[in-house]
């Protein structure tokens, strides 16, 4: 998945959710946000089309890690206050934001990318106990 622009992106957000309803307009905002996320961490802030595409595995793992930033233990119960209970969602999220013009998408690029990621209890759950464990090891 690639940017193709942000102006009025609050705009095109209501205009997605006016025609789907199934998700709030943050869950639009992080999948962006975590998106920016995967792309530095990844390293192809600096690449230009192709070489800076996303596949949705990719982009899975960076909203996870996204998610147990900003979130913590929380993501899951976040998320399923946006009305994202499941990987699929974020598929849908991202196609929705594809068909608004407001992401770019190779050929081989599907919603099934997104199926069966994780379970996000036990992503998060997982993540929450790793980073406990370096707290006390630091002690």
């Amino acid at each position: 998945m690639g940017c193709t622009g942000f102006e009025g992106v609050e705009e095109r957000i209501q205009d997605i959710r006016r025609r789907d309803r199934r998700y709030a307009r943050n869950a639009y905002f992080f999948v962006l946000d975590a998106l920016d996320h995967t792309i530095v961490h990844l390293g192809r802030d600096a690449k230009t089309g192709e070489e800076r595409h996303i596949g949705g595995r990719e982009l899975l793992e960076g909203i996870r890690e996204f998610a147990s930033d900003q979130f913590g233990p929380m993501a899951s119960l976040v998320f399923e206050n946006w009305g994202v209970t499941a990987t699929e969602d974020f598929g849908e999220i991202v196609f929705n934001l594809i068909d608004a013009g407001m992401l770019s998408r190779r050929a081989e690029d599907s919603r099934l990318d997104f199926v069966d990621g994780y379970d996000f209890r036990d992503a998060f759950a997982a993540s929450f106990r790793e980073r406990l464990a370096a707290i006390s090891a630091a002690q």
